[in-house]
C-alpha cells in the first residue's frame, strides 16, 4: 500500500438549519463525486474501507447524520426522514456535487431514495443497502392505533428518553465488545475501527456512544406508502437495491415495480450491514454498477 492510500481523510463541516454538521473527503476533486451515507446509529468513518476502494476514481464524501458522528445534536432531539432529506440537499447544493452519485445504508439510504425521487434530475446512479424503509410489526401495529394513542406515546417515549443518561463504557474493550455484539458478522479489526470512530471520552475517562439517543426516536409523521411509491416512481437514474440474505430486512426485489430502473443484488451470509459482512461480493457489485 503507497503512503497515499494511507492517508485518511480530511474533516469538514458545512450549516443545514443551524446546525453544524461533519463530513469527510476523501480527495481527488477533478473525479465525479460520490456520496457515502451510513444508517442510524453510525457514522461516516463506518465507509473507510469502501473509500479506500474507490477514491482513485471517485471524489469520495462521507457526512455525518445530524445526531450521530461529529455532526451536532439536533436541540429538540427532533430526528425525521425530512431533516434528513433536507441536510443531504444542503449537502449537495453547497458543494455543488451534481451530478452525484449516491451509496446509502438503511436510514441514509432511505433519506437518498427520497432526496433521489425530489431531485432526480441531479442523481446520477443510487445503491440502496436496505434503505427501502421496511417497517417492523410492531411499528406497523402501532400506525394502526388512533392518532392520540400514537402521539401519546411518542410524548411518554421522548420523556422516558429525557430521564436516560448515555451508557458508560470503562474503556475501548467493553464498548468494543458492545459492538461485536451488535453484529457477529464483523472481524476484530472491523469492530475495532467502528468502536474507535464511534465513541467519545467523557470527562471521568469513560466512553460513550457518539450518536444522540434520540436518534431512536420515531415520530409519528410519514408519508403513505402510496406517497413514498410515487416518489420512488420519480426516480429517473439507475438503482442497485442491496440485499443481505440473513437480515431482518425484506427482499426488495417485491418493490422492483415501483421504480424506473432498478435491480437487486442478495448477498449470502449477510445481514443488515451487508458491506461489512460481505465486503469483497459488495465491493466487486458496487464497482460493475458504478
Amino acid at each position: 500500500m503507497s503512503e497515499t492510500e494511507l492517508l485518511g481523510p480530511t474533516s469538514h463541516t458545512f450549516m443545514s438549519q443551524r446546525l453544524r454538521l461533519h463530513y469527510v473527503d476523501w480527495g481527488n476533486p477533478d473525479a465525479p463525486p460520490l456520496l457515502l451515507v451510513h444508517g442510524g446509529r453510525d457514522h461516516c468513518r463506518s465507509w473507510d474501507w469502501v473509500a479506500q476502494e474507490l477514491r482513485h476514481d471517485w471524489h469520495v464524501i462521507a457526512p455525518d447524520l445530524r445526531g450521530h458522528g461529529d455532526s451536532a445534536w439536533s436541540p429538540d432531539g427532533s430526528y425525521t426522514i425530512a431533516s434528513h432529506l433536507y441536510d443531504l440537499a444542503q449537502l449537495i447544493h453547497q458543494l455543488e456535487l451534481t451530478p452525484v452519485t449516491m451509496v446509502a445504508h438503511s436510514l441514509g439510504g432511505s433519506a437518498s431514495l427520497r432526496y433521489a425521487g425530489v431531485f432526480p434530475e441531479t442523481v446520477r446512479k443510487l445503491v440502496v443497502i436496505e434503505g427501502l424503509a421496511h417497517i417492523p410489526e410492531s411499528v406497523l401495529e402501532a400506525n394502526a392505533q388512533p392518532p392520540h394513542v400514537r402521539w401519546r406515546h411518542w410524548i411518554d417515549e421522548r420523556r422516558r428518553m429525557a430521564g436516560r443518561a448515555p451508557h458508560r463504557y470503562a474503556s475501548i474493550e467493553q464498548a468494543l465488545a458492545r459492538m461485536r455484539a451488535e453484529n457477529e458478522h464483523l472481524s476484530v479489526e472491523q469492530a475495532r475501527h467502528l468502536t474507535i470512530h464511534g465513541v467519545s471520552r467523557n470527562e471521568d475517562g469513560s466512553y460513550s456512544w457518539k450518536f444522540d439517543n434520540y436518534v431512536r426516536s420515531r415520530v409519528p409523521l410519514e408519508m403513505s406508502e402510496e406517497q413514498l411509491h410515487a416518489l420512488w416512481k420519480r426516480i429517473n437514474c439507475p438503482v442497485l437495491l442491496c440485499w443481505g440474505r440473513n437480515s431482518w430486512a425484506h427482499d426488495p426485489s417485491r418493490e422492483l415495480h415501483h421504480f424506473q430502473d432498478a435491480r437487486v443484488a442478495a448477498f449470502d451470509d449477510a445481514g443488515h450491514w451487508l458491506h461489512h459482512d460481505q465486503f469483497a461480493a459488495f465491493v466487486a457489485a458496487l464497482k460493475g454498477f458504478l
